[in-house]
């Protein structure tokens, strides 16, 4: 426990942008400073805390620069949540270092062999200690993106203190996350895809995700392989955002579905054996129209018929969004070919 400001001051400024990313949320990284509009956590750029140490000085200090004031990470706390007291001042730093902090990335404990950071086996390792994501940020997150029938058939979970780190230099982290489950042909988990979120509330610009600079990572082997929602049958769509096939699945409730998690992976996607009829559900941009033209291509060297669905908006997941899930179905109703139009119907499915 320190016994004074100067010690206070030095253990928070070993953690300065955790510091900054807490009490200044309206601000963001930039380099090697944290900016913000004032010491108030207004949004704006005037204010820049240092967040590494530098020959410009220690970090931890900022600079003001349309009022000219400075200080440290305690006056940071101070101003920002309005205390007047030290005393209250102290407890809430201290209240704030003894938050539980993040665990290397490659753990070595005795009943927990080591794996290395990024690896198939601490992606399996990660979806194995998440929990269902029911009742969740994550649940809410995916309802405020208008999925409100979550059906993920178990290749969701959620994770409440998944560690983040934007730079290696930089301390770890921890956000809420949802977890999704990579897989090949066969089912075997081959990585995880991390979507971090804010736990505080949703805005127009982040859409949910955690105010840090790449909310979304992969981690494990996803070449070829991809998020899958319901069991494989001889009708597939594939696409590429988790939110995106997780929209098309509310209204096509008992079509499988495979997110890629990007248009290369998509391109690169391997196709089951027994596909008979493929849906690429592109996205409404140049990438797009590149991996229509490569799986189309590839779908007709293996005999799959090849069917695009495209969005009225950017994606399939701003259609549900804006225009609601009966307009989605109409304009799939159109695309789909006569035969499919059975995967329509929800009558017997399970939501999860």
């Amino acid at each position: 426990m320190p016994r004074d400001a100067s010690e206070l001051a030095c253990r928070l400024a070993r953690e300065a942008e955790a510091v900054c990313r807490h009490y200044l949320s309206n601000g963001k990284r930039e380099g090697r400073y944290w900016l913000v509009g004032d010491v108030h956590n207004t949004p704006g750029r005037s204010m820049f805390v240092r967040l590494r140490e530098s020959r410009k000085g220690p970090a931890g200090k900022w600079t003001d620069a349309a009022t000219g004031e400075h200080g440290d990470l305690l006056d940071i706390i101070r101003e920002s949540l309005g205390l007047r007291d030290f005393r209250d001042v102290a407890k809430e730093a201290r209240r704030f270092l003894e938050l539980p902090r993040a665990e290397p990335e490659f753990v070595s404990k005795p009943d927990r062999p080591a794996v290395p950071a990024g690896s198939q086996a601490a992606a399996r390792r990660l979806f194995a200690i998440s929990s269902p994501i029911q009742g969740t940020v994550v649940e809410t997150y995916l309802q405020r993106r208008g999925i409100a029938c979550v059906r993920h058939g178990g290749s969701l979970r959620f994770h409440p203190r998944c560690y983040y780190r934007s730079d290696e230099r930089l301390p770890t982290e921890s956000w809420p996350a949802m977890i999704a489950c990579v897989t090949d042909l066969d089912g075997r988990i081959t990585g995880v895809h991390r979507t971090w979120l804010d736990p505080d509330g949703f805005d127009r610009v982040r859409l949910g995700k955690a105010p840090i600079d790449t909310p979304r990572r992969a981690m494990g082997d996803l070449l070829g392989n991809a998020v899958r929602f319901g069991v494989m049958d001889d009708v597939l769509a594939a696409g590429e955002g988790i939110e995106t096939m997780l929209s098309l699945r509310c209204a096509l409730p008992t079509m499988p579905m495979a997110a890629a998690l990007s248009a290369n992976h998509l391109s690169a996607m391997l196709l089951p054996s027994g596909l008979r009829r493929l849906y690429i559900a592109r996205d409404a941009d140049a990438a797009g129209d590149v991996v229509q033209t490569v799986l189309t291509r590839r779908a007709a060297d293996a005999g799959i018929e090849a069917i695009a669905l495209s969005p009225r908006l950017g994606d399939f997941n701003e259609d549900l969004h804006v225009f609601g899930l009966e307009a989605l179905r109409a304009a799939l109703r159109i695309q789909l070919a006569p035969e499919d139009n059975r995967f329509l119907h929800a009558s017997t499915v399970v939501a999860g």
